[in-house]
């Protein structure tokens, strides 16, 4: 038996291998190894937590997250059973090298055992690995465009006033602003509307980056828009200057009308910005008195100054000068006495020719006023008023001469008077 199974072995193994080859040839021909190709294979990166763990981040550079393209050797019938979603592309950061690649394991998820081979256009993930930082940010607000002539943008307000972004070191310590930008081109009413978060660098250049995250990425935006109106500035001078000073009449301020802002029902009623009694006082004065006025501290409620290069301060100078004295004669002639009661008669005995009356008042009144203008008086109901007395009697008696100029009554240095003699008539 033994001798029948090694008789002729060289023959029985070559028609064994005959037998194999020809099962192969068979195979072949009726399930031929075939190639596919799958493009844009994206790559699953396992176990990031071990680099985020550690309070550092990670970025996939130059796009390496995506195989561009997987060749897959396998059967016809593999081949034919397989499409795009079965090819699975791992990268696993257990596997990160010295330089910050991780190894690609690709595979299918069905017949991966009787594939030939499967191999992609790059074979590795390379990474950007960093410490991560965290910042916090306060909102900053703006607006584009121009609202409609007549109007202004006035307070802009956020439901949400603080952005948190995280992300690579490099990136979040370039971010120093986080701007919400509305546009405002022609309205003429407030604005309510959801805006994008975006970054900057200090010197204005928008930050953008798939490496940030943001705590949010919009935040509902208030725009208010108010309507200007040019009106003017009221004040009053009160008090009085020092003795032997007087008001001048001449005031100077820097800036006679202002343009006021608010809603339209706000400010159609305003014709002015009123600054109130006291403020300006020259109580005691004995020069030129200036008073800075805020004018942001009289104007009403809802009500805002629409002059950016305007501060609200105004500077109002009200002039004071020193009197000078004037010393004039009127002849007693020309004194008139008023006032006479019926029945009585009234004349000056003393002085018997010329008056000296010293008046006071501002050098550029009193230089101008000659003695042909004065109309001077002794009004004798008016002293009876001021001594009073209920009826005239006969007698002569001291009375105040009274100067004036058209209807302007002249100061005097001290009060000028006439002997009157008061008789009755027949």
């Amino acid at each position: 038996m033994r001798n029948r199974l090694t008789k002729n072995w060289g023959l029985k193994l070559g028609s064994f291998l005959f037998a194999a080859a020809l099962w192969l040839v068979v195979t072949n021909i009726n399930d031929p190894v075939i190639s596919m190709k799958v493009s844009d294979v994206s790559v699953t990166i396992k176990n990031g937590n071990l680099i985020t763990d550690n309070g550092q981040i990670y970025e996939v550079l130059d796009g390496t997250d995506t195989i561009d393209t997987v060749t897959i050797r396998a059967p016809r019938s593999v081949i034919d059973s397989l499409n795009a979603s079965n090819v699975v592309a791992v990268a696993d950061m257990n596997d990160l090298t010295s330089v910050n690649t991780v190894a690609i394991q690709l595979s299918t998820n069905k017949y991966n055992d009787k594939l030939e081979s499967i191999r992609g256009s790059i074979d590795s993930v390379k990474l950007n690995i960093e410490n991560s930082l965290t910042k916090s940010l306060p909102l900053k607000t703006g607006t584009v465009g121009e609202v409609r002539e007549g109007y202004m943008v006035g307070d802009i307000t956020t439901d949400q006033n603080l952005v948190r972004i995280s992300g690579p070191e490099s990136v979040i310590s370039q971010v120093s602003k986080a701007m919400v930008e509305v546009g405002v081109s022609g309205f003429t009413s407030d604005i309510t509307t959801d805006a994008d978060i975006r970054l900057f660098d200090e010197d204005g250049t928008e930050i953008k980056s798939d490496s940030i995250t943001k705590s949010i990425s919009k935040v509902r935006v208030n725009v208010e828009i108010l309507e200007k109106k040019s009106v003017p500035i009221q004040y009053t001078v009160t008090g009085t200057p020092a003795e032997g000073y007087q008001l001048t009449g001449e005031m100077e301020s820097t800036r006679d009308y202002v343009t006021i802002a608010g809603a339209s029902k706000t400010i159609q009623n305003i014709s002015a910005v009123e600054i109130p009694e006291n403020v300006i006082d020259v109580s005691g004065a004995a020069e030129d008195v200036t008073t800075l006025v805020n004018l942001k501290e009289y104007l009403p409620d809802g009500v805002e100054l629409a002059e950016e290069d305007f501060t609200g301060t105004v500077s109002i100078t009200v002039y004071v000068e020193r009197e000078i004295e004037k010393t004039v004669s009127v002849n007693v002639e020309d004194i008139q006495i008023t006032g006479v009661p019926e029945g009585y008669e009234a004349a000056i005995t003393e002085p018997e020719e010329t008056c000296e009356i010293v008046l006071m008042g501002l050098a550029s009144e009193l230089n101008t006023v000659s003695v042909s203008e004065l109309e001077t008086t002794v009004d004798l109901a008016a002293w009876l008023e001021e001594e009073e007395l209920e009826e005239l009697s006969r007698g002569s008696y001291w009375m105040p001469v009274t100067v004036s100029v058209g209807e302007e009554i002249l100061a005097q240095q001290a009060e000028a008077q006439v002997y009157v003699h008061i008789t009755e008539t027949e």
